[in-house]
């Protein structure tokens, strides 16, 4: 060979810029020589490795806004993509609840007592934590189950972001209701032990029956306080918030006594 393509000339050629005629020259030279080849190998590497950071990008999961705001937070990254896949953080399941919140207040002000709202109330975060973890109803349960973060210490953390989210729109929702004080706040104690109480027995009954139970047994109570005739039902007294506040205490200590069973549900308890 009596010349060769000269070096700027092969860098355009990898990035694809090289113009007619000198690309039909370079096209033609190249296949008879092997030190053109050889220098294009080299020119080209780092364009083919930006090329495939490039794709990398190109690929990566986007975040949604509330996993960049946990990651700017300082969550870790994979807790955060775990957190944020937590199905009643949606807007779907936030949208219905403040729905159902809404039109139960305006019931309340309708009927002119509080009643509705203050059995209905408990049984929202008490939802939303079951519909959070468990094969059965966890989009990402198999992502859960391999990410390096213990199946408890997962429990905690969506717990405590549905709890939060729950319980502030439940506390937005009483504030809807000044006429009643601090009688409008009576749903607390009992969302707090339906809550513990559902947790504590998910690992034996299953992340489905355990809320399940909890909030049918809830559901009786109150229909049979309601059936009593008296007024204000009993889980509302001074005695029956006494003993919500017990039943959630003792429902935690028994969640921590078991909590090395959530890593892994049996089959089945997955339905």
């Amino acid at each position: 060979m009596t010349w060769h393509v000269s070096e700027e000339d092969l860098r355009a050629y990898a990035r694809a810029e090289l113009a007619a005629p000198l690309l039909w020259s370079a096209d033609t030279h190249l296949a008879a020589c092997a030190h053109c080849r050889a220098v294009l190998a080299e020119v080209s590497g780092p364009v083919d490795a930006g090329w495939e950071r490039l794709d990398a990008e190109l690929d990566a999961p986007r975040p949604g806004l509330l996993e960049g705001l946990l990651v700017r937070v300082g969550v870790a990254d994979h807790t955060a993509r775990l957190l944020a896949a937590t199905p009643v953080l949606r807007r779907s399941w936030l949208a219905s609840v403040v729905f159902l919140l809404v039109t139960t207040v305006g019931v309340v002000h309708s009927a002119g007592s509080p009643t509705l709202f203050l059995a209905l109330a408990p049984l929202l975060p008490l939802a939303g934590v079951a519909l959070s973890y468990g094969p059965a109803l966890d989009p990402t349960y198999e992502m859960a189950v391999v990410a390096p973060v213990h199946g408890f210490k997962l429990l905690m953390i969506r717990t405590l972001a549905v709890l939060t989210t729950g319980l502030g729109l439940n506390g937005l929702a009483t504030l809807a209701l000044p006429g009643y004080g601090l009688r409008a706040l009576a749903w607390l104690l009992p969302a707090l032990a339906l809550t513990a109480t559902g947790l504590a027995l998910t690992p034996r009954l299953g992340p489905v029956l355990a809320p399940s139970l909890v909030a049918g047994a809830w559901v009786a109570l109150i229909a049979a306080a309601d059936a009593s005739g008296d007024a204000p039902l009993i889980p509302f007294t001074a005695a029956g918030q006494a003993t919500a506040a017990a039943v959630a205490a003792l429902a935690a200590g028994l969640l921590c006594l078991v909590r090395d069973r959530f890593d892994v549900f049996p089959r089945s308890a997955a339905v």
